[in-house]
């Protein structure tokens, strides 16, 4: 496709009229299996855990978004990053997070620590403690930018170098970001990998994963791995993501606007000890993430003074913000990680603050936001 704003890349990526109907939408294509003129001869598809062409459109659009010359979908983000970490072998060595998303943790620690994958936890923040906690055998290192749920930002470029020059990988998390507000490949990452079940979706509808990559070894492996282990969404999960996506630019840029001035609101209030989000100068990363990101994000984390009984008070009486796990969508959620998305990593060194909320904001009204937040905290101070 000829160059094209971001936008304009949402709703046409790959999307062309389909050729038999002309119909404007990819349409679901729920065949297993395809017809061969002959044997070994086909039009490209065999059998749909191998290759389904609606999933072909999904790919193709993300991959074009994240700048990638080659993208696969998943069942789900966990899916997703299972493939990337069995590039690893045992004895091999990850440089996480120190606070990662609690699922991540428990798919490194529990499960592929298991079969002798080694891990380190870092504040990514902190180059010099990366470059300290690589070993001989690190294989990969691995950030969310910005991170969940502390909204920590790493910077992408220096990591990109820094594994490269210990003959590493850098795997990006850009779940948070989406390739609307920042794009980890341009910034010499190696991997980038979504849930697409947040922003990419948007709606609370769908569950899928995604790997893009510029390394063409990660593409012919993770591409082996798709088929291989057969954790692939279905057609029609890929039409929702297809959906989803068209509108991500105005979703994000309204939800960006809100979560920007609910920040300042939550800075201002007397029950909030610290709020975390990398919009605020404030915020230690706050340079980082305006030199590589667009926008700040719609995330927004923050402490209350009263602890773990007030955040849990306040998390009962919002009623715009639902209370739920998730986040990416329309709607504005708040949740408790320490007893919710986190509770994997209780009594490690990832545990969660328990007097942290986490707010995933969406497109409602300001002020009816703003007036949900200010009612549930006067409740607590």
């Amino acid at each position: 496709m000829t160059e094209h704003g971001f936008e304009t890349l949402l709703v046409h990526a790959g999307q062309e009229p389909d050729e038999l109907t002309g119909s404007v939408v990819p349409p679901i294509h729920l065949a297993t299996t395809y017809a061969q003129q002959k044997v070994g001869e086909h039009k490209g598809f065999e059998y749909s855990r191998s290759g389904n062409p609606t999933r072909a459109v999904l790919e193709k659009v993300v991959s074009t978004l994240e700048g990638a010359p080659a993208g696969f979908a998943f069942a789900s983000g966990l899916a997703a990053e299972d493939a990337v970490l069995r590039f690893c072998r045992p004895g091999d060595h990850v440089v996480i997070p120190n606070d990662a998303y609690g699922g991540t943790y428990r798919l490194i620690a529990r499960v592929h620590g298991g079969y002798g994958l080694e891990f380190t936890p870092v504040d990514l923040g902190d180059v010099s403690a990366v470059e300290a906690a690589i070993g001989q055998r690190t294989r990969l290192i691995w950030s969310e930018t910005p991170s969940n749920p502390h909204l920590r930002i790493a910077d992408i470029a220096a990591l990109a170098e820094l594994a490269h020059r210990s003959s590493a990988r850098l795997v990006v998390d850009n779940t948070f970001a989406t390739p609307y507000l920042q794009r980890p490949l341009s910034l010499g990452a190696d991997v980038v990998v979504h849930s697409m079940t947040k922003y990419l979706g948007g709606h609370s509808d769908v569950v899928g994963g995604f790997v893009a990559t510029s390394d063409a070894e990660v593409a012919e492996r993770t591409a082996f791995l798709q088929n291989a282990t057969g954790a692939v969404p279905s057609p029609f999960d890929c039409y929702m993501v297809l959906r989803g996506l068209k509108t991500l630019a105005v979703r994000l840029d309204r939800q960006c606007a809100n979560a920007s001035a609910i920040s300042t609101f939550l800075a201002e209030h007397s029950a909030v000890a610290a709020v975390l989000y990398p919009g605020l100068d404030s915020h230690p990363g706050h340079g980082i993430a305006k030199a590589q990101m667009s926008q700040f994000g719609a995330m927004v984390s923050f402490i209350l003074r009263g602890g773990e009984e007030a955040a849990l008070e306040v998390a009962a009486s919002t009623e715009l913000f639902t209370l739920a796990e998730s986040l990416g969508a329309v709607e504005s959620l708040i949740e408790h990680p320490a007893r919710m998305t986190h509770l994997s990593v209780a009594g490690s060194a990832l545990e969660v603050d328990p007097g942290l909320l986490r707010l995933s904001v969406g497109v409602e009204t300001l002020e009816d936001l703003l007036g949900d937040l200010e009612r549930a905290l006067e409740k607590v101070g």
